[in-house]
């Protein structure tokens, strides 16, 4: 879990001093972010509360109990189900799988329940949608229903497994089991819980010595995917083999909608028709093989275009993306605010595997996001994918060919190992999503005779001879001269770039000797009138 009940108490005051973070405006001169840290508070466990906290800016226990007393559901049963499948996060599904109704609030309500719930609580089902008191009470209000139904002993606990697997669209009996079991129950029996950023408590789920009353699942030995050893093979029928002489060529990076279990159960549902190569689990303990990495998933709907992807790959311009593309679906959402460090650091492995055995170049054109080749409908895995360190860790688990890795530091802090660079950017910036961004979108401002930089830092342990370079989204509003400013040992260099061409790939600025500790690139507005200048992303080699 996030915070088992071992650690829940202990963090609390932790939480408290680190939920601010890194200052972005500090200049390195002054310190790192991570000195802004208190001593003994940057542990693991603290850096995991502080994610979970992004998640639940709320206090949220008076809410569950008050949906829990009203339709006289167990309240531990409310907590555990939106902990499986949100994080306790009022999460903004959208359709990931066609055919499969886009998930909602705390509880991850969907299609006809959200009807049906809003029709017994008494609300709207905008309502149930946007407001997390009314979604929780539209999940209880369900609920109380089907317990009524299977004349169930609401004081039991335990009889409430099979009411509690009716909240998902879960049709295999088996699968259902495993939900049951291994996620809602196992829930309530270790505990769980979650803090605010200001440190006080959002949800206390106390561990519970109960047994659900539900099949198990059958007993059947669980076999190793055939591609990748540490995942379990849970075969799909929906692929078919990929043209003549295609190969794999990309990996595709997608959020499931909704939990893991719920994931890849539908993946693996005939009457679905879409797949998957690989499911992560949301803390990544378990990784789900569908389909043999040399078969060809269903599980982008368009058709590959360069233009979207950097120019790479043209010649398979107009051919389904599914063609030469390996699917990893990941149990979480596009709109999750912070993804577990586990799931990040076994999906990196995973990819690892995948592109030394497939000879997949490791880099942001051939991993890529499902939204950046299908933006018309699609967003995941979500502006908040942290795209540079997880980029990072590919190459670091496949060894990275043997030289000191570059530094690259997004326009996006959450993308940003902070002990090695941030970006600071004015509030008169402006974001940006525009096709061909790099990580998760980009700061825009327009030209004038006013400095304002987007100014990012980064942090080098020995001085040294670097090279520069930068991304942008092109255009032709975009400046031809916009100026970058770098800092080095020497001085300050002005090296000005035309942003109308070289769009969406790494541009050279030029080489230069760095001071050892943190040194900066900025970009500045100060330039011919009527442009915008575009901060995207600077690489440092």
């Amino acid at each position: 879990m996030h915070v088992l009940r071992k650690t829940f108490a202990a963090t609390a005051a932790a939480m408290a001093l680190s939920a601010c973070g890194p200052q972005p405006e500090a200049s390195p001169e002054e310190a790192s972010p991570e000195a802004q840290v208190p001593a003994g508070v940057a542990d693991d466990a603290v850096r995991a509360v502080a994610d979970a906290a992004r998640r639940t800016p709320n206090e949220l226990d008076a809410l569950f109990a008050k949906a829990a007393g009203e339709f006289n559901v167990p309240v531990s049963l409310l907590k555990a189900i939106s902990y499986v499948e949100t994080r306790w996060e009022h999460v903004q599904g959208e359709e990931e799988f066609e055919g499969r109704p886009a998930a909602f609030g705390l509880m991850a309500l969907r299609g006809q329940h959200i009807v049906d719930g809003a029709a017994l609580a008494g609300v709207s089902a905008d309502a149930v949608r946007g407001e997390p008191l009314a979604n929780v009470r539209a999940a209880a209000a369900l609920l109380s229903k089907y317990a009524d139904e299977a004349g169930i002993d609401r004081k039991d606990l335990g009889a409430w497994a099979p009411v509690s697997v009716r909240l998902t669209d879960i049709a295999d009996p088996d699968i259902q089991a495993h939900y049951v079991h291994n996620d809602v129950y196992a829930v309530l029996r270790e505990g769980a819980g979650a803090f605010t950023p200001a440190g006080k408590v959002a949800v206390s789920l106390e561990a519970s010595d109960v047994e659900a009353k539900f099949a198990l699942p059958k007993m059947q030995a669980l076999a190793a995917g055939p591609d990748y050893a540490a995942s379990i093979w849970r075969p799909s029928p929906n692929y078919n083999a990929r043209p003549s002489g295609i190969a794999a060529q990309m990996v595709i990076i997608h959020t499931c909608e909704g939990g893991y279990s719920g994931c890849w159960s539908w993946l693996n549902n005939s009457a679905s028709g879409v797949s998957a190569h690989y499911v992560v689990n949301e803390r990544g303990t378990e990784v789900s093989q569908l389909v043999r990495e040399t078969s060809r998933a269903w599980h982008v709907g368009a058709a590959y275009r360069s233009s979207l992807n950097g120019g790479v790959k043209s010649n398979l311009n107009g051919r389904s993306t599914n063609d030469f593309s390996i699917g990893i679906e990941h149990g979480g959402y596009a709109s999750t605010t912070t993804f577990d460090p586990g799931m990040i650091t076994t999906s990196a492995k995973l990819t690892c595997d995948i592109t030394r055995d497939r000879n997949i170049p490791r880099d942001s054109y051939h991993i890529v996001a499902h939204a950046r080749l299908q933006p018309e409908n699609r967003t995941d895995p979500g502006r908040n994918w942290p795209w540079t360190s997880y980029l990072n860790q590919i190459n670091s688990q496949c060894g990275g060919g043997g030289t000191a890795p570059a530094i690259i530091v997004d326009s996006n802090n959450a993308n940003n190992n902070t002990a090695q660079g941030y970006v600071a950017v004015p509030s008169t910036w402006q974001r940006g999503t525009s096709a061909g961004f790099y990580g998760n979108d980009y700061y825009f401002a327009s030209t004038q005779p006013i400095s304002e930089p987007a100014v990012f830092h980064f942090h080098l342990p020995a001085a040294g001879s670097r090279t520069i370079q930068a991304w942008w989204v092109q255009g032709t509003n975009r400046s031809p001269a916009a100026p970058f400013v770098i800092t080095h040992s020497g001085g300050n260099t002005t090296v000005t770039a035309n942003q109308q061409t070289n769009g969406s790939r790494w541009v050279t600025l030029g080489t230069y000797n760095f001071n050892a500790g943190w040194n900066r690139v900025q970009l500045s507005r100060w330039a011919t009138e009527g442009y915008v200048v575009m901060a995207d992303a600077i690489r440092i080699q």
